[in-house]
């Protein structure tokens, strides 16, 4: 029998109820803090496309058979899910209905696959991994990139590639052109998001100013991706690092006001567990029937990010070069 495909019920931070603070800000992030145009913003909100690619997946035997025996028999996994900015989880019509995305109908694509109901929980990217080993979550999601660092302590099981990318306000004369070396940064301001690998990889190469001869870069860091955009509107940031995916989808939109300066650093993305979990062969197996069957392309095509596919899922890769 196949399971049904459910949205369950979601807890969501209290933070994320400034998700559409301004009209902008709806295309890209999770709340600014600043609830003052939320009414109207709401009005505003970009739809999530209508179509529905994960509803003729169906559950898979072969593959469901690879899931522990105390998970088949419960029928449930627990899902930590990071809600932030389309293409990959946001909420389009507000903090109070379900959410939308890519992580969102690969996670729900890929239950369908294993034949089991995700519980899903909404929760600050930052504190999903942390979570994972108190066994809080089965799982998380949240467009998680695969670095040497976090491999020490996190399973992964990728589904795209993406990547990291700067993007500055549109009209901006202060960087023109693609960033391929950081010291093109020095003597500027970045905005980025807190425990991502933005914020790590701008710590780790806070020297190369310094080296260089020129005056060091500052790194805000901002828990929340509307409050780095608002920043950047703001003048208060000279350009912020994100999401490849995510920056071009934002950039795409009239309304956000910036422009996409193209992908610095190559990741590959994928759900995250603890270390060691006997859940990663199941999932990366689901994966696999996706792409083999075409929902994984449809799902895709649905988001906009056809050149994020992978031909086969991995678990644990190596960081890419």
């Amino acid at each position: 029998m196949n399971a049904p495909r459910t949205r369950p019920r979601t807890r969501r931070p209290r933070a994320l109820a400034a998700l559409i603070a301004l009209p902008f800000l709806v295309l890209t992030a999770c709340g600014s803090g600043d609830t003052g145009d939320t009414a109207a913003a709401g009005a505003n909100a970009s739809p999530a496309p209508t179509d529905d690619p994960v509803a003729a997946v169906h559950r898979v035997d072969s593959v469901a058979a690879l899931l522990p025996a105390a998970v088949r028999e419960s029928g449930t996994l627990k899902v930590g899910s990071a809600i932030g900015a389309p293409p990959g989880a946001y909420y389009p019509n507000g903090p109070d209905k379900a959410p939308a995305g890519q992580d969102i109908d690969l996670a729900d694509a890929v239950a369908k696959v294993l034949g089991v109901e995700l519980r899903r929980q909404d929760a600050s990217f930052e504190t999903i991994l942390p979570a994972l080993g108190s066994g809080k979550y089965d799982f998380g999601t949240g467009n998680f990139g695969v670095t040497t660092a976090r491999l020490k302590t996190i399973d992964f099981v990728t589904y795209i590639d993406d990547g990291q990318g700067f993007a500055v306000k549109r009209g901006s004369t202060t960087l023109k052109k693609r960033i391929t070396d950081l010291t093109q940064l020095c003597g500027l301001t970045i905005g980025t998001g807190a425990g991502t690998t933005f914020e790590t990889t701008l710590a780790a190469r806070k020297d190369v100013c310094a080296k260089a001869g020129k005056k060091p870069y500052d790194v805000k860091v901002f828990s929340e991706n509307a409050a780095t955009l608002t920043a950047l509107q703001q003048g208060r940031v000279d350009v912020i690092m994100s999401t490849t995916n995510g920056l071009r989808y934002q950039a795409a939109q009239p309304a956000s006001g910036t422009t996409f300066l193209g992908e610095y650093h190559r990741l590959d993305v994928g759900f995250t567990f603890k270390k060691g979990s006997p859940l990663t062969e199941a999932f990366r197996a689901a994966v696999d029937e996706l792409i083999k069957d075409g929902a994984y392309a449809r799902i895709l095509d649905k988001w906009g990010t056809t050149g994020s596919a992978i031909d086969g899922s991995r678990i644990n890769p190596p960081e890419h070069e």
